[in-house]
């Protein structure tokens, strides 16, 4: 017969969730026991039954199964139940029969699990230490949020990145010119902030074409998982609130600004971020506003943080741009007429921080800096820089930090980051290749009446229907509104010259010949477009996607894809217009505009496209326009007016402003064109003087400080160097039971063995996993493979269930030594600090779980000292679980005493541990404190909630740390053997 007995209390070896369990019957052969808190019952065989006794010991705490609680002083038993003898909460000596034991009690921690038998393997506990060590080490490094995304070093969106999510509820507008990267910053900046727990939910808006670009960017950079809402999936929900079915919620912008019962559930959720992208579609006015700015306006009213992404932040003008920046704070720009006063200022600033370069100088340069300040620190540090005596190192010190200063107190800085190419660096050359065609027959029979006479183009704009100027620049899409014109039979691209000239470049393999490379044609209309696939394809055999408004989002991105393929890929992608938005074809440097644009921020958007940051090639810019038209107008206007097709420069919106009526009309007068052209460039010259004078200079200097940016570069390199991270997975993987293949080249691959834990990301079993890499530049290079890093779904899921779980907290091993005498034991405690704080506060960069180690042989003597856990562990032998059970079951009274003394030794290291803790959280946050209350007198762009945010946080921050307690987080045994011992 076995040692089971009815109404004994035991636990599941490998089920200890499962609480409690009470023997029910048993026999030779089987035993049953049911486990009442889950309700399950389980039948085991008596001979290898994987169950362990529950015996408590003097001093333990259980529960009684009517809620109270019984500190055991001693046992009895009878009928071979166990009788729990002790004070009950009151104080009183009472009994508690074993079999009154409550159901619900688990044995999760450390000493109850070592007490009731139940160990791990060693490898375990020595995995679980481990992580508890890196875990320290990598929460504490400023680059924390920002090392993992699959990203290049690029210090603009890094220093953006790190000084938008260091603050409190950011709400920032972020405007680098296109192609320098806004959809990274803003993956950055919320990556970090779900990471460190500053954010839990956000909610992503942007155009419709670009949602399957979003989704693709966050999962494929980010390893963020987004949930796309449309009305489909809305639909899907019924009753329940859509927008609460994930974390991050990507929707398109047009769903939602057309649909009001949407925006009401929008604006129920609880969001800890916006982003909203394209913000200068939004429109606004003095007068009124649009359902766009007036939905993003209550949303953004609702949200904590906000990140607003345009390349273009002045496309409607000053007006347009403010309107952006109201969004963000409408306290703090309540005026347009204010806003222009204080942008008037901004030119003394940035001549100032020119003359600090120059300091010390002449009177003149310390006047000019003099005249812009008043408080006393900045006034000191001036007196230091204009002081001849005052050595190098003092100017240049003085010199830092009274340029922050200015840029910290003066413009819109806080609150805006523009970076521009001529800052930055770096980009390709522009080169414009501009062909001239002789116009078909049908077009220039048009073009001639206009000539002749003035009121055709009133007839012509009735005829078509079209507005003007499209009618003179679109000549195709006016030859198809004058469809009844028995001369018009033909497909407008069967007569078009520019077809012709296009499939001759195409099949060129000549210099400035296009065969063999890919081409992107942008037309602005839709119906050109679709005409153009169909002409390169009955005329030259080219199958070229079509990418245009009126496809599916999954269309779309089929289109781009087919287009991105480098080896199966088509040549040429078609595009109407809105392919001039969003999208990124940096791997393509032949332009083709098909027709211009109208205004000068969509000619800029279409060639954005490739000129991107980690283009590699010059862009050539190729351009047909017909002899003698407006077209050819319309391009030395762009070409000679403003210099549009050399680099942009974010003043065309104010330029068509000024000139748009007159252009319109000059693109039929020669003489005209050439004076508008030529006030054009008067006008250009002399608003890039202002604009490089004034508030975009000192955006320039603000967006990127170099400095910080480096910092946090570096801290990303150190973690992407670390050695112990390949070490630490290796180890990982085998425990969790993860297979690796190496591939070669520095990529291996993941797949789920037999054996594998269930819920990893990325390797469900049954699936064949995914290649990766530790090198960001091959995971950069293959959009098929991932990059690990600490920071990876994978990486943070197994620290998590290690630390957050009883994996490996309990273990017992051998140790062989001839200087030992057998049968000692030895107890290696790691005790983990306990901080109970809201996630939000980001504890962890002060301090995140810090493990203390306390190494204790049987008789008490502390040898934590004297032998590292790495020393140790390398000459430890494993031992069956039979075996251990026995030996622990065997020494339960030395290994309480043990477990107390351990506590008590570890509670000796934890004053040091809080009162680092505190100064390196005193350090950070009061030093910020002071800066941006000193700032708050000079630039309101400092709201006065973010302060009262800050003073907060520090309070909670320093309750919190005062708060910490030890608790006990992993037990090894050690016993000694002879050395005959296996």
């Amino acid at each position: 017969m076995s040692d089971f007995s009815p109404r004994q209390r035991w636990i599941s070896d490998g089920e200890a969730e499962l609480g409690l369990g009470t023997i029910l019957s048993c026999d030779a052969r089987s035993v049953t026991v049911l486990f009442g808190a889950s309700q399950e019952t389980r039948t085991y065989s008596s001979r290898q039954a994987p169950l362990t006794r529950v015996v408590f010991g003097s001093g333990d705490r259980i529960r009684a199964a009517e809620g109270w609680t019984l500190t055991v002083d001693d046992t009895k038993e009878i009928g071979g139940l166990i009788v729990y003898i002790g004070e009950d909460e009151r104080g009183e000596l009472t009994e508690l029969p074993e079999a009154r034991l409550a159901d619900t009690m688990q044995f999760d921690q450390a000493r109850d699990r070592l007490l009731t038998g139940q160990v791990d393997r060693n490898d375990w506990f020595e995995l679980r230490f481990r992580t508890l060590h890196h875990h320290h080490r990598i929460e504490q490094n400023p680059a924390l949020g920002l090392a993992g995304p699959r990203i290049d070093l690029i210090p603009h969106q890094l220093y953006i990145a790190d000084e938008v999510s260091r603050r409190h509820a950011p709400r920032v507008l972020l405007a680098d010119e296109v192609g320098l990267g806004k959809t990274i910053e803003a993956g950055l900046i919320l990556h970090r902030l779900l990471l460190t727990g500053r954010a839990e939910r956000a909610l992503i808006l942007v155009p419709a074409s670009l949602c399957h670009q979003w989704l693709v960017e966050l999962l494929r950079r980010f390893a963020l998982e987004v949930t796309l809402l449309d009305e489909q999936q809305s639909q899907a929900h019924g009753d329940t609130n859509p927008f609460e079915a994930g974390q991050i919620i990507l929707a398109s912008q047009d769903w939602l600004f057309a649909n009001p019962h949407r925006q009401s559930q929008a604006l129920a959720c609880a969001w800890d971020l916006l982003i909203v992208d394209e913000g200068h579609h939004l429109d606004w006015s003095e007068e009124q506003m649009g359902p766009g700015y007036a939905c993003v306006a209550r949303l953004a009213g609702e949200s904590e943080g906000v990140l607003l992404l345009t390349a273009t932040p002045e496309q409607m003008g000053v007006a347009s741009h403010f309107a952006r920046l109201r969004l963000l704070d409408p306290d703090r720009y309540h005026s347009l007429e204010r806003f222009r006063e204080e942008e008037a200022h901004y030119v003394e600033v940035a001549e100032a921080i020119d003359a600090l370069e120059r300091l010390p100088g002449d009177d003149a340069d310390r006047d000019r800096v003099a005249a812009v300040i008043n408080e006393a620190d900045s006034l000191a540090l001036l007196a230091t820089l204009a002081n001849p005596e005052a050595s190098e190192a003092q100017h240049a010190a003085a010199r830092d930090q009274l340029r922050d200063q200015l840029l910290d107190r003066h413009g819109t800085g806080r609150v805006m980051f523009r970076n521009s190419r001529r800052h930055v660096g770096g980009f390709p050359e522009r080169r414009l290749h501009v062909t001239e065609l002789a116009p078909p027959s049908a077009y220039r029979r048009v073009l001639r009446k206009l000539e002749r006479d003035e009121d055709y183009l009133d007839e012509l704009l009735i005829e078509t229907g079209l507005d003007h100027p499209e009618v003179l620049i679109y000549l195709d899409a006016m030859y198809r509104a004058l469809a009844d014109d028995p001369l018009n039979e033909e497909p407008w691209w069967q007569i078009d010259p520019r077809v012709n000239w296009l499939l001759e470049r195409l099949a060129d393999d000549g210099e400035g010949g296009l065969a063999g490379d890919k081409v992107l044609v942008i037309a602005h209309d839709r119906e050109t477009a679709q005409g153009l696939a169909e002409a390169l394809r009955v005329l030259g055999g080219y199958h070229a996607p079509v990418f245009h408004e009126g496809l599916s989002l999954v269309e779309r991105d089929r289109a781009a894809a087919a287009f991105a393929d480098e080896e199966e890929g088509c040549q040429v992608l078609v595009c109407s217009e809105i392919g001039s938005e969003g999208r990124n074809f940096q791997f393509c440097r032949h332009l083709v505009m098909f027709d211009l644009p109208l205004h000068p921020d969509q000619l800029e958007q279409r060639i954005g496209r490739l000129d991107r940051i980690g283009q590699r090639h010059a862009i050539e810019i190729h351009v047909p326009v017909f002899e003698a038209s407006p077209g050819e107008k319309l391009l030395r206007w762009y070409r000679d007016g403003m210099d549009a097709f050399s680099a942009p420069h974010g003043i065309g919106s104010e330029i068509f402003d000024a000139f748009g009526d007159a252009l319109a009309e000059a693109l039929v007068d020669d003489e005209g064109m050439a004076e508008v052209i030529e006030e054009t460039r008067v006008l250009f010259e002399s608003r890039l003087a202002e604009r490089d004078a004034g508030r975009n200079r000192l955006l320039e200097l603000n967006a990127c400080r170099p400095g910080r940016a480096e910092a946090v570069a570096a801290a990303i390199r150190e973690l992407d160097e670390d050695r112990a991270l390949p070490r630490y997975l290796d180890l990982a993987l085998d425990i969790f039971g993860v297979d690796s293949q190496e591939l070669g080249g520095g990529i291996q691959h993941l797949l789920p063995s037999p054996q594998m834990l269930d819920g990893l990301p990325g390797l469900a079993k049954g699936e064949e996993g995914f290649s990766a890499t530790f090198s960001r530049l091959r995971a950069l290079s293959r959009d098929d493979v991932q990059r690990l890093s600490w920071e990876h779904p994978l990486l943070r899921e197994m620290m998590g269930r290690i630390l957050d779980g009883t994996m490996g907290n309990t273990a017992l091993a051998l140790l062989r030594h001839p200087a030992l005498p057998p049968g000692r034991i030895m107890a290696e405690l790691v005790f983990r600090t306990h901080c109970p704080a809201p996630r939000k506060l980001h504890l962890n960069r002060f301090l995140p779980p810090t493990a203390v180690r306390v190494l204790l042989d049987e008789s008490g003597v502390n040898l934590t000292d004297k032998i590292s856990f790495t020393g140790l562990s390398k000459n430890l032998q494993k031992v069956k679980k039979a075996m251990a059970r026995d030996l622990i079951r065997s020494r339960l009274e030395v290994l309480r005493e043990l477990l107390d003394r351990g506590e008590a030794e570890a509670e000796r290291e934890l004053p040091s541990i809080t009162e680092a803790a505190q100064g390196r959280m005193r350090e950070a946050l009061d030093g910020e404190l002071a800066r941006l209350t000193a700032l708050a007198r000079h630039n309101p762009a400092v709201r006065e909630d973010e302060l009262t945010a800050l003073r907060a946080e520090r309070q909670a921050l320093d309750e919190a740390i005062e708060g910490t307690r030890l608790r006990l987080d992993s037990v090894r045994v050690i016993v000694t053997v002879g050395e005959e011992a296996r």
